[in-house]
C-alpha cells in the first residue's frame, strides 16, 4: 500500500521543482548582473555569451540562428548572455536577424529592409547546412527578449547603427528589461565616440552600454580607457583579428596586453573575446586564430577557453557554449551560482 503514496509524493516533488525555476531564475539574473558589475570580484569566472543565441554544437549547427530553440538551449545549458542580431523590416519594426538578405538563414529570398513584418512572418527559420525548415518564423525583437527574459542578459548586436540605439532600448524598455539589455557599438576614434555617446545619451537611462574595440584599429589602452570612462561600461568587447599571421599566437595581442589588463582592473570591467568565426571576411578568423570552431571539434578546447581565460578574458563569446562551460567548470575558472565573494 506504500507504493502509490511514493509515487504520489514523488509526482508532487516534481510539480513543486517545475515551479521553483521562474524564481530560482530570476535570483539568477540578479548574480548575473553582479558578477557584470563588478568585475574586479569575479576575475576567476569566465562568463559565457552564446552567439546569435547559440545555433552550433562540436561544430554542427543544430539549431537556427536567433531562434527561439537556440536561445532555450543556451539557457539550458547556463550562460549567462545570449547575443541577438537586430535588423528592421520595411514597415519600420526591430526583428532578429543576422544578414541583410533572408536566403541563407529562412526559406525565403530578398531583403529584410524590403518585406513588411507581415511578410517576414511567412518566412521559416531553416538550420543551415541540413536546410531543415523548422516551424519557427521571423521573430520580432520584443518576442526574443520576451524569450530571455527572467534567464539571462541579452546583448543585442545592432545591424542598423547608433541612430536606433534608442529605438531598441524602447522595446526593451517596454518590457521592463531595459536594465537587463546590453547594446554596443564599434569605436574607433575621438570623432566616432563622440557620436556613439550622442546617440546612447538620446536612448535615456536605464540600459546597458558596451564599446566594441577591434586591434585593426586601436591599440592604445589609454583610448580605451577614455571610452570605457565616457560610457561608464562594465566590459568591453575586444575584438582579436588572426590578420595575416600563420602561427598560433603566444599572446592575446594588444586588446590582452599588461598595460590593457591594468587599465581594466583600474576601471573594473571586463574583457570580453570572441572565438567564433568569421570565415567571409578576409582575415578569416576572430579570437587570434585561436577559436572554438577547430579546437573543439579536434578534441582540445583548452587551445582556446583555457587560452582566453589566461589572458585575462573573463567573458568569452562562442559558437560553442556547451564544451566552453564544461571545459572551464571542470578547470576552475566558473564559480557557482549561489556563491557569494
Amino acid at each position: 500500500m506504500r507504493r502509490p503514496f511514493i509515487a504520489t509524493l514523488a509526482l508532487g516533488l516534481l510539480a513543486a521543482a517545475m515551479e521553483m525555476p521562474a524564481f530560482a531564475q530570476e535570483g539568477r539574473v540578479q548574480q548575473i548582473l553582479d558578477r557584470f558589475e563588478n568585475a574586479n570580484r569575479w576575475r576567476d569566472h569566465v562568463m559565457i555569451v552564446a552567439h546569435r543565441g547559440g545555433w552550433k554544437e562540436n561544430g554542427v549547427i543544430r539549431w537556427a540562428e536567433n531562434s527561439r530553440a537556440g536561445v532555450r538551449h543556451s539557457i539550458g545549458l547556463g550562460v549567462e548572455i545570449v547575443e541577438l542580431d537586430a535588423r528592421m523590416s520595411g514597415d519600420g519594426e526591430f526583428v532578429v536577424m543576422h544578414d541583410s538578405g533572408l536566403e541563407r538563414t529562412t526559406d525565403c529570398k530578398g531583403e529584410v529592409a524590403a518585406r513588411t513584418l507581415a511578410e517576414l512572418r511567412t518566412c521559416h527559420l531553416v538550420v543551415e547546412g541540413s536546410g531543415e525548415v523548422t516551424d519557427e518564423v521571423v521573430p520580432t525583437l520584443a518576442e526574443m527578449l520576451t524569450v530571455s527574459k527572467g534567464n539571462v542578459l541579452v546583448n543585442i548586436d545592432n545591424k542598423l547603427g547608433p541612430d536606433h540605439i534608442a529605438g531598441m532600448v524602447a522595446v526593451a524598455r517596454g518590457l521592463g528589461m531595459e536594465g537587463k539589455v546590453i547594446l554596443k557599438e564599434n569605436i574607433f576614434s575621438a570623432a566616432r565616440l563622440a557620436a556613439v555617446k550622442a546617440a546612447v545619451a538620446d536612448a535615456g537611462p536605464g540600459f546597458r552600454f558596451m564599446p566594441i574595440i577591434a586591434d585593426d584599429a586601436v591599440e592604445d589602452p589609454y583610448f580605451v580607457e577614455t571610452v570605457t570612462r565616457a560610457f561608464a561600461a562594465d566590459m568591453v568587447e575586444m575584438v582579436t583579428w588572426r590578420g595575416e599571421r600563420r602561427m598560433l599566437p603566444d599572446d592575446g595581442g594588444a586588446l590582452f596586453s599588461a598595460r590593457m589588463r591594468a587599465v581594466a582592473a583600474r576601471g573594473d570591467w571586463h574583457l570580453w573575446v570572441n572565438t567564433y568565426p568569421i570565415v567571409n571576411l578576409p582575415s578569416g578568423f576572430t579570437g587570434r586564430g585561436r577559436g572554438d570552431e577547430l579546437a573543439v571539434q579536434a578534441g582540445f578546447p583548452e587551445e582556446v577557453f583555457g587560452f582566453w581565460a589566461g589572458q585575462g578574458a573573463t567573458v568569452i563569446q562562442t559558437d560553442e557554449p556547451k564544451a566552453a562551460i564544461e571545459w572551464l567548470e571542470q578547470n576552475g575558472f566558473r564559480r557557482p551560482y549561489g556563491l557569494t565573494n
